[in-house]
Formats: structure tokens, sequence, C-alpha cells
């Protein structure tokens, strides 16, 4: 078989093993959530707080569909035009054209200037969620943020294109299928070390100080059968209002992380629900499951590059000429392509990722119910993370379908009522 036929066959199989991994790995049957008992809930909620948390989401999205917009064009005018080889040329050009400054320098160019291009309309999402009085962050530390963010991205953007490019030089012919094992692998790895050596960069953490909470958390863990390593205290209050708390690393990494703003706001018993429900994830291996899927999702992605560079048309469109010896999709001169047809895929695919993590945190809700047995703590802490993190308990259909990544509050709040009901039977 040639390089092409192996490369169509293993797409298959990969694009078979995601969709096995899938059935499998995500929870298709939700729990009850009856519709009466979520216009009963949404009729329950102050008029003020369900009027505020409209308006809020309405001024956020123009900026949202706007920097989607934009970036997705800009992806395309540098993918489909000479315009963004072009660019991983000149960055290229003061090292003598050496593929290492064109795959990484020139990378990480195109990489930033796309996100530069939607920057003004994170400004302009800080400057809406700063008026609601969300944010706590002035410009300075939202501008820190913003180049720490830069940096990590640079980092670990840098380490994938070497590495990608690399292989394409070290196996010309072969490069598709030593990729795809390398992007699994780097998605593992990410899995384990963005925990330990991102999360420090952008919260301080500190240990939770002993006393009843912290104690009702290790045990609630325990009895969970969820072994954790540490409760830590995460100083989210100075960048923001809103209020979380999740279960973070695996194996021995693995801490409870509460946001300082949740301790502030929420009475114990609230806490222990949101936490419960983290623990949920960690109990069901949500975090695993996500690695295998995004794994399996990169590595059908490289294939999938390979079988694009057989498109000639493309590559002349984007300005990019097949080397000797080598697929000209594989040239660092080709990332601006692979960067659109990204940008492309990840539009499409984004109702598909909505709909797989709301199955995944409605099966969590659903954790944290049976775990605590205690679903007025539950739903008035759904009340509460709904009131102070602003966000619409019941909104547009079509919004909630394209991109709502957790059941709606007036979801939550009904599967909470329904869970007694369900307990009895």
């Amino acid at each position: 078989m040639s390089p092409r036929a192996w490369a169509a066959a293993t797409l298959i199989g990969i694009a078979v093993a995601l969709l096995l991994a899938a059935l499998l790995l995500v929870p298709w049957s939700r729990p009850p959530a009856p519709r009466a008992d979520q216009l009963a809930a949404l009729r329950e909620l102050p008029a003020s707080q369900v009027a505020r948390g409209r308006a809020f989401a309405a001024a956020l999205r123009p900026a949202r569909y706007a920097s989607m917009a934009i970036g997705l064009l800009v992806a395309l005018l540098l993918g489909l035009t000479p315009l963004g080889s072009g660019l991983v040329r000149l960055v290229g050009r003061p090292f003598g054209g050496h593929w290492v400054a064109e795959a990484v320098l020139g990378g990480i160019a195109v990489i930033l200037l796309a996100d530069l291009v939607t920057l003004p309309f994170a400004a302009w999402r800080h400057t809406v969620v700063v008026r609601y009085g969300l944010s706590t962050q002035g410009w300075g530390g939202w501008a820190g943020d913003l180049l720490r963010s830069y940096a990590v991205t640079a980092v670990i953007g840098a380490v994938a294109l070497f590495g990608f490019y690399g292989v394409t030089r070290l196996a010309p012919r072969w490069w598709w299928a030593f990729g795809a094992a390398g992007a699994a692998a780097l998605v593992v790895l990410l899995s384990f070390i963005l925990p330990v050596l991102v999360e420090p960069v952008f919260n301080r953490f500190t240990p939770m100080e002993p006393g009843p909470l912290r104690t009702e958390l290790l045990a609630l863990a325990q009895r969970d059968g969820v072994p954790v390593h540490d409760v830590l205290v995460a100083d989210a209050s100075r960048r923001s209002r809103a209020v979380n708390a999740y279960v973070s690393g695996l194996g021995p990494t693995r801490r409870i992380v509460v946001y300082d703003t949740l301790l502030a706001e929420a009475p114990p018993a609230e806490v222990v629900a949101v936490v419960a429900h983290e623990l949920g994830h960690a109990r069901d291996r949500d975090v695993v499951s996500g690695t295998v899927l995004g794994a399996l999702s990169v590595a059908l992605a490289v294939v999938a590059v390979r079988l694009l560079g057989e498109w000639s048309g493309l590559l002349r469109a984007a300005g990019v000429e097949r080397a000797v010896g080598a697929d000209g999709i594989a040239q660092p001169q080709a990332l601006p392509l692979l960067l659109a047809v990204l940008a492309v895929a990840g539009i499409v695919a984004a109702p598909a990722q909505a709909l797989l993590s709301r199955r995944v945190e409605a099966r969590a809700d659903a954790h944290a119910l049976a775990l605590t047995g205690d679903p007025d703590a539950f739903e008035a802490m759904q009340r509460r993370l709904s009131a102070v993190n602003l966000s619409d308990p019941d909104p547009p259909r079509w919004e909630y379908l394209y991109s709502a990544s957790h059941p709606s509050t007036v979801e939550r709040i009904a599967a909470a009522r329904a869970y007694p009901r369900q307990a009895g039977r």
C-alpha cells in the first residue's frame, strides 16, 4: 500500500475509534429535568435577577460573535491566500529561511497575529464585565493576564511546532503517522502538566485553613473513593466576583480547588454541593475521557491534513509549493492553511462538543445529588451561581444548542427537584 492508502485507512480507523470512545465514555442518558419544573423554577427566580442575567448575556453577545466572525475571516484570509505563507517566509528570512525559524517563529507569528486581530473584541468584553460588576480587575491586571496567556501559548506552540515540523523533515513520506502519535501524546502530557505548571501562572493557591469545612471536603472525597492530595484556595477575587470550584490534576497531583469568592459568598452546605459535583468528574474519570477523546481528535486531524495535501489547487491558492520528496502540506509555509481548516472545523464541531460537555456536566450534577443527598443545598447553590455569575437562567435555544457547555440554571434546578421523586421510586 502507498502512504496515501495507509493514511486513508488510518483515518477511517481513528474515526471509528473516536466514535466508539464517544459512545462508551460519554453519558448519553441524562437525569430527568422536566420542562414543567424548569418553567416553575424560572418563575420563582427574582425577576430582576433574570433580567440582569439576560441583559449581561445580550451585552456580551455582539463582541463574542463578532470576534468569532472576524477571527474566522482572518484565518481564511491568511490560509487561503499567499498572505499567510508569505508572512511565514518573511519571519524566517532573517535566519536564512531555515525551517526551524519558519516553523517556530513564523508559526507563532501567524497564531499571535490572529489573536491580535480579535484583541479589540476581548477588550470590549472586559468593559462589559467591568460595567456589570463581575470583574474586579483593572486594565493593568487584564493586560498582565493577557500577556501571560500569550506567553503560555507561545511556549506550548513552539514545542508543538518544532516537534511536528521536525518529524516532517525526518520522515517526509510518513510524517503523518509519527505526527498523529506525537500530537496525541502531547495532549496526554498536557493533561498532567497544565494543572501543575500553568495554573499557578494565573492564580495563587494556598492550602485551606484547617477547620470543619476542610475536614468535610476531605471526608466527602474519601467517601466518594476519590483520593485528593490537598484542598486549596485560589485567589480568584483579584480578577472576578465569579464563584466556582474544581478538582484538578490526575493521580498524585489531584487536589480540590475552591475559589475564595465561593467561600465568601456561599454557606458551607453549598460549597460542599459544588465540590461534590466536581468530585463527580473525578469519580467518572471525565478528565481521562476528555483526554482520550482529545488525543484521538488531534490524531484524526493530523491524518486528515495529510490527505488534504492531495488537493493541489488548495495549496496553490495558499502560495505553497510542493517540496521535493515531501508533501507540500507538511511545509511550514502551509501552517496558515492548516489553521484555517482547523478554524472552520472548530466552528462546525462546536455544537457536538457542547452537547458532549452538557451530558458530562449533567452526570456530575446527578453524582452531586446522590453523594450529598441534599437537593435543597444543590438548588440553592444553582440559584447563587446564576445570581453571582450573571448567567441567563434559560438562554435562547439556538445559543444553548450551539455553545452551552453546561445545563442551564433552570435545568439544574429541575434536576434537583426531580431527584427526590426518582430516589423515592
